[in-house]
Order: C-alpha cells, then structure tokens, then sequence
C-alpha cells in the first residue's frame, strides 16, 4: 500500500456520503491509520471490529468510574473505538477482503458498545448524584439508538421491496410487447435517486433527460414540497456530507463525546434525543411521500397496455379479440343457444378466472357436430327441416334400446339400426342417457 498516495485511498475507501462527524472528525484520522494498518497481512477488517469492541468496553470501565478525569479518558477511548470501527469497513474495501459475517459482526458489536456505554456512563453518575434521571436518560439512550437502527433497516428493506417490484412489473409489462420493447431497450428502468448519486451536481431534469431507459422518481412528492432540500443536498454533497444532520453517529457522539467533555451529560443527551427524533419523523414523512410516488407508478404501470399491444388470449385458440370470462351473447351454433359457462350461475369463479387465465374453450369456434361429420355423413338429410329442434326433449319417450342393453351387440356400432326420434343417431350398445344443461339427452 505504499505505493498508494493519501488521496487514493480516500477515494477508494470513503463513502460518497457519509456524517459530518465522520467526514470532518473520523475520516482524516482514520485514513492516515488504514494506510499504516494495510501493510500487515495478519490484520483483517474482522480483526479491527474486535478492537473497536475492547477499546469500547475500556471506554464503559472509565464512564461507571464516573469522576471528571474519567469522563474525558473515556470520552477520547469512545471516539478512538468509533475510528477503529470505520477502519476495519475501509480496509475490507481496500483489500476486497469484506464478508457477510464481518458486516453482520460489525453491525453486532456496535449496539454492544452502545448499551455498555450508557449503562456505565449514566451508572455512574448515578452511583455518585443518587439522580434518578440518569437512569431514565441511560434507557432514553438505549431506545433512541435501537429505534434508529432499527428503522433504517426497516425504511431500508421496504425501499429495496418497492424497487423490486417496480422491476418484476417493468419486466412483465414489457414481456407483453416483447418483441417492440427489447429492441428498444424499455424494459429495464433506471431510478432517480440512483442518478443523483452518481452525479449529485447535475439537476433532475437533465438527468431525466438523459436517460437511456424509463426514469422512476420515488420522491418526486417530497421534491415538491420542499424545492429548497434539492439546493441544500447540492451543496452538501460536494463535502461529501449527507442531509441527514443528526443520525445515530451523531446521537452517539454527543452523548458519549460532547456531554462527558462539557460535563453537562442530561443537557446533552436531551437535546441530541430532540434533535434524532426530529430528523428521524422528517425520514418518516420522507417515506410516506415516497410509498404515495410508488402506489402512483405502479398504477401507470400496470395500466392498460395499448392497442398495438399483443392479447395474451392469442396464446390460447380462438381470435385474439374474444373477451375472457364473458357469457356468450350469441348461440354456440345455428339453431343451439348459448350455455352459461360452469361458475356462472352461482357467481363463484372457478380456479382459472380467479388467475386470471381465459377458458381452454372459445364459444366462437365450437362446433358440436364437428366431431360426428366423418360418421353420418352416408346419412340422408332431413325430409323436413323444421321438424327437429336440437338438444330438445322428445314428444314420445325414449326408445327402449337406450335403457335396455343388447343381449348380443354388434361388433359394428353403426350397423345398428337407428333411432327412430333421431335417425342421424345410430343407436348404440350399452349407452346411457346423460342429460344435457338445457333439459336434453346425450347421444
């Protein structure tokens, strides 16, 4: 790493945003550290987070002593474990050597740092004054700090929920004008705040402009409101410190840094609490807006494709234009009425409809007698046509054969003689009577 000059490590291990208390305080020292810390092989980041760990529990043992020399000592060791805490995340980036259990170890040791912290430090004021306040302020502090992170996590996980929907109904809409929309490129889409990260100087429009792909932008209501906040992110971005002024590290800071150093510790720990509650409500406001921009894209977006848009019935036979899920409004054929489909009458969908998926039958095309033209065809037609009504309950009952079965059957089916109330019919062996949904028989 020698061959490294100061500068290129800061631009290859800093964030591009980060708190000020890191950038201005933490980030100087602890760049010049990493520089010495990577030349040891046998140094891993996972190695540095159990030294951040001891040095912070060190910093707890001189809190609970509780005197004014104490407090400082323990104060510097506080601020000397939080750098050693941003070394080992700079040195994982520097060798790309980082692991998912270093990340979750890191995550782990710091709210243990954290709770012994202000267990001691407010133990120890109050073993000295007999105030109870301390003991409310120790579990102030350790319910602001879960409170944070847990949801930064939270806010966290749904923003990465959203996007991926957004993504998987991008993808679905374009698999519906697959063959227009790959060519294009439209299928994937490119969101807002992703842009402003890369380039935190150039304004929403022009990056709107440019844009190779759809452009999602999940906080476009907040943008409305406030289009004072774009300016001041601006500015802010330059120095590499984010708009979120008073977060947890700042939290910490005050409490376990600034109030012990000042010797006001209820002071302190009161106003930074004010202070994260009031930005962490703004987050919270922030969100909403940012899950109303989200409601209003997937509503455009699973809207109704256009005309040139293929139907998703073409897959299925029959014409593309024939509506899924409709009772028919003209007969099955000439002279056959049409049937309500099965879920129909008693107004429960069957399995299909509530999936969404059209019926393997298209009315349209369905043709009963298909399947018996090759077999009467040898038949003589109709003397008279208006004579039969098909599907209709005969006058006269039923032949016998179709109860009775034959004693000695034909191997031959259509020898038979036929039916003299159908005689396009032939009779056939061993067939029973099926009734039909308008009141009729099988053949």
């Amino acid at each position: 790493m020698a061959e490294l000059s100061l500068r290129a490590v800061q631009k290859l291990t800093c964030k591009k945003r980060d708190a000020w208390w890191t950038v201005f305080l933490v980030d100087p020292m602890a760049t010049r550290l990493l520089m010495v810390v990577a030349r040891f092989r046998f140094i891993t980041p996972d190695g540095v987070t159990w030294a951040a760990l001891f040095v912070g529990l060190a910093s707890a043992g001189f809190f609970l002593k509780g005197d004014t020399t104490s407090l400082v000592v323990g104060a510097l060791l506080y601020h000397f474990s939080f750098v050693l805490d941003c070394i080992d995340g700079k040195l994982a980036r520097l060798k790309g050597n980082g692991s998912v259990f270093g990340g979750w170890l890191d995550y782990v040791f710091d709210r243990i740092r954290v709770l012994a912290c202000a267990l001691a430090l407010m133990g120890g004021q109050y073993l000295r004054t007999d105030d109870p306040r301390f003991l409310l302020a120790a579990i102030g502090v350790v319910f602001l700090d879960m409170l944070r992170y847990l949801d930064a996590l939270q806010i966290y996980k749904m923003r990465q929920s959203m996007r991926a929907k957004l993504e998987r109904t991008a993808a679905e809409r374009a698999a519906a004008e697959r063959a227009e929309r790959d060519a294009r490129g439209e299928g994937r889409l490119v969101f807002m705040e992703d842009l402003l990260r890369d380039n935190p100087a150039t304004s929403v429009e022009i990056l709107r402009a440019e844009a190779e792909a759809p452009v999602v932008d999940l906080h476009e209501q907040f943008r409305d409101q406030f289009p004072w906040y774009t300016r001041v992110r601006r500015a802010m971005l330059r120095t590499r410190i984010r708009p979120h002024l008073f977060s947890g590290i700042e939290f910490q800071m005050f409490v376990f840094i600034v109030g012990p150093l000042l010797g006001r510790i209820l002071w302190t720990t009161a106003a930074s609490a004010a202070m994260l509650l009031a930005f962490e409500l703004f987050i919270m406001y922030k969100f909403w807006l940012s899950t109303r921009d989200f409601n209003r894209v997937v509503r455009d977006m699973t809207a109704t494709p256009s005309a040139a848009a293929p139907d998703p019935a073409a897959d299925w036979t029959g014409p593309a234009s024939a509506p899924a899920w409709t009772t028919p409004d003209v007969p099955l054929a000439a002279g056959i009425p049409g049937q309500a489909r099965h879920g129909v009458e008693d107004h429960f969908p069957s399995r299909e409809e509530r999936l969404g998926f059209p019926h393997h039958e298209q009315y349209q095309q369905y043709d009963p007698y298909e399947q018996y033209q090759p077999r009467y065809e040898h038949h003589e037609q109709y003397q008279d046509h208006t004579s039969y009504a098909p599907y209709e309950q005969p006058s006269e009952p039923a032949h016998a054969s179709w109860f009775e079965p034959y004693g000695d059957p034909h191997p031959d089916p259509y020898a038979q003689p036929p039916s003299p109330q159908y005689p396009e019919y032939p009779a056939r062996p061993h067939a029973q009577p099926q009734p039909w949904a308008d009141g009729g028989f099988a053949r």
